[in-house]
């Protein structure tokens, strides 16, 4: 079973960084994906990568501030998010897709993190 575990969520002051990673047990060459969940709100997307980093796509509301990249050798996905604002306050999920191309639909990701919180203080 594929089981992607993220890690780096923490607290951090706006305008700060933060990186995230994804590690996924066993090799995946599928596209990869950030989503996020804010409180009382519904999950939204947020980046993803395709099979070997070549093609990123990332939500209007991230987009210059957030890089998504990934090292295959390491089985492992990243997040470097930047210029942090208290509305990139949430939980995020690393998911894996059931294609090899990025894709924001939610529906198109198998597995699914456990999620780690990101907290944007202002």
């Amino acid at each position: 079973q594929v089981q992607p575990v993220e890690s780096g969520g923490g607290l951090v002051q706006a305008g700060g960084s933060l990186r995230l990673s994804c590690a996924v047990n066993g090799r995946t060459f599928n596209a990869m994906g950030w989503f996020r969940q804010a409180l009382g709100k519904e999950r939204e997307f947020v980046a993803a990568i395709n099979w070997n980093g070549g093609s990123i796509n990332y939500a209007d509301s991230v987009k210059g501030r957030f890089t998504a990249s990934r090292d295959n050798a390491k089985n492992t996905v990243y997040l470097q998010m930047n210029s942090l604002k208290p509305e990139d306050t949430a939980v995020y999920y690393c998911a894996r897709s059931r294609a090899l191309f990025s894709d924001s639909d939610s529906r198109n990701y198998d597995y699914w993190g456990q999620g780690t919180q990101v907290t944007v203080s202002s």
